[in-house]
């Protein structure tokens, strides 16, 4: 890397820009001399040669735009001169050989989890309070007020206090000092907890369950099921209304599918058998509060990263991700597989123009066909609503260089490494392959991540260039940056920065054995991501019509 440009793969008919490039400027490249035609914002994109109208545009080794205009040698890509184009796809071809990351670095390391019945291992212990339908939200709130505060979950907030000691100074007379509140200065302490041994009890609210398309409802059944049985849960509270489309009978039916061996504790009540609210209420407090002591009992004990179930997700993505965070993260993703471990990859719409090279490495020809079948689904889908998969790029993916969606989905794929596609799940099903799974999901950053969450996912990864604030209920989120400048920008947000590789002070192998190092801390409770200590707590389940 020359630290002006960079040539992703020798096939590549552009270059990126790692610094903001001048008009006039001489690139030296592969022995030549381009001399730019226009400024070149880094991250974005020239032509090495003369693109006539029609031509291809090839990164990272495949097809990921065509020309609408001639674009001369040292002429910047944009969406003014270049739309979405991607290769097709078809049946597995060959048997796929994986040269697998040396792992002696970490094979004989273990976290500290929290060890279930069944075998799996969680990263931490959380009691669910979950309503089937949107009419019991209001009743999860009274539990939640009345739970965070008394059990020491709760988290201070500066900024009523800010607002205080504001409203003291206006009915002083004193507006004019204003500017004197810092917020930094009214941080207050946290409660203790009462149950030291659980890390929280979390509170999902949602609009579904009812209305919609009954498929929106027995998906979201399937989601909560995977909520319950994530390995991160110790136990949960279901709140049913009782005549809604989603019927806990049906999430016990997905539960005992998803493991019949189920042995937590599972609270169930229905408002229209309990009652009065007032009785509801009393019942699932008690309950609740009883099923928490219980659970308070287990302890974190040494487990093998083969325990891992590690999500992988961007947001808020840019022409960095799929050089650095994506592929450091991928990296990480091989040292977990190769290790006896299992990574997500997911976002179906951002797998577009990656296909092939996916059923290339699916491990039979019935999970390639099944991942192949589930992204024609999807991408019909998307096109009959009167949308498509070449509309996913957002406007910030746009502005900071991923101008169509086969050029961010070629980096984006770059999260799931290298290994076999040991498994393809449809939404809403749950891992239960070591390796490499491919999950369908949106695109969308929380729809994605609620998701993996519901199939098993115990941590997740989270790469972004512009900056995204978000998190899970469950599972610990850990940003991983693609740049410097976000890095220094949002640091409240960020756990990890690859931006040293863009500068060169650092390669993918570096970046991803310090992500899995993070991982581990972050696994074992010895630290908290960013996520978790501003308590994003993002559940949105995907209404299964389209979402990009």
């Amino acid at each position: 890397m020359n630290h002006k440009t960079l040539q992703i793969h020798p096939k590549d008919n552009v270059l990126v820009a790692l610094q903001d490039l001048k008009s006039g400027e001489n690139i030296s490249f592969s022995g030549n001399d381009l001399i730019l035609k226009d400024d070149v914002p880094a991250k974005h994109k020239f032509a090495i040669n003369d693109l006539n109208k029609g031509d291809q545009v090839f990164m990272y080794g495949g097809i990921v735009g065509k020309a609408l205009s001639p674009i001369p040698s040292g002429g910047v890509l944009s969406t003014q001169n270049v739309t979405h184009e991607a290769e097709d796809f078809g049946q597995k071809t060959g048997d796929y050989q994986w040269d697998a990351p040396d792992i002696n670095k970490f094979k004989d390391k273990t976290f500290m989890g929290f060890h279930r019945p069944d075998g799996q291992v969680g990263t931490g212990n959380y009691w669910l309070v979950i309503p089937m339908v949107f009419c019991e939200n209001r009743n999860v709130d009274i539990i939640k007020d009345a739970f965070i505060e008394e059990l020491g979950f709760g988290k201070p907030n500066p900024f009523k206090k800010m607002v205080r000691e504001m409203a003291t100074l206006y009915k002083s007379g004193q507006s004019h000092s204003f500017d004197t509140v810092s917020v930094e200065t009214l941080v207050e302490k946290t409660e203790e907890r009462l149950f030291e041994n659980i890390d929280g009890i979390k509170f999902l609210n949602h609009q579904v369950g009812c209305g919609g398309t009954r498929t929106d409802s027995q998906a979201l059944c399937a989601l909560i099921a995977g909520y319950i049985n994530n390995p991160n849960v110790a136990g949960a509270t279901i709140l049913s209304l009782g005549c809604q489309n989603a019927q806990s009978s049906y999430m016990e039916e997905k539960l005992r599918l998803i493991n019949p061996d189920f042995k937590k504790t599972l609270i169930i009540l229905e408002q229209q058998v309990e009652g009065t609210e007032q009785q509801l209420l009393t019942r699932a407090i008690k309950e609740t509060f009883v099923g928490m002591a219980e659970a308070n009992s287990q302890t974190r004990q040494p487990a093998p990263l083969s325990k891992l179930v590690v999500g992988l997700e961007c947001g808020g993505s840019d022409g960095f991700s799929g050089i650095s965070a994506n592929p450091a993260v991928g990296y990480a993703a091989d040292l977990v597989v190769a290790l006896g471990g299992t990574a997500i990859l997911s976002e179906f719409p951002e797998l577009c123009g990656v296909e092939q090279e996916l059923i290339n490495r699916c491990v039979s020809d019935e999970k390639a066909e099944r991942f192949s079948s589930l992204m024609r689904l999807y991408a019909a889908a998307a096109v009959a609503s009167g949308s498509g998969f070449d509309m996913n790029p957002s406007p910030g993916n746009i502005k900071d260089g991923l101008i169509t969606d086969a050029m961010k989905s070629s980096g984006a794929a770059k999260k799931g490494g290298t290994s076999p596609v040991t498994d393809v799940l449809d939404y809403g099903e749950y891992v239960n392959t070591p390796g490499l799974n491919l999950l369908c999901t949106p695109g969308n950053d929380v729809e994605s991540t609620t998701a993996m969450a519901g199939a098993g996912a115990n941590v997740i990864l989270f790469t972004t260039g512009l900056g995204t604030p978000t998190g899970n209920p469950v599972t610990p989120v850990i940003k991983v940056s693609s740049n410097h400048k976000l890095a220094e920008r949002m640091p409240d947000i960020i756990d990890i920065n690859t931006g040293f590789v863009i500068s060169g002070e650092k390669n993918i192998q570096q970046m991803g054995e310090e992500i899995l190092e993070k991982v581990i801390k972050v696994a074992s409770g010895e630290e908290k991501s960013k996520a978790m200590k501003l308590g994003q707590d993002d559940f949105i389940p995907w209404k299964r019509g389209v979402s990009l």
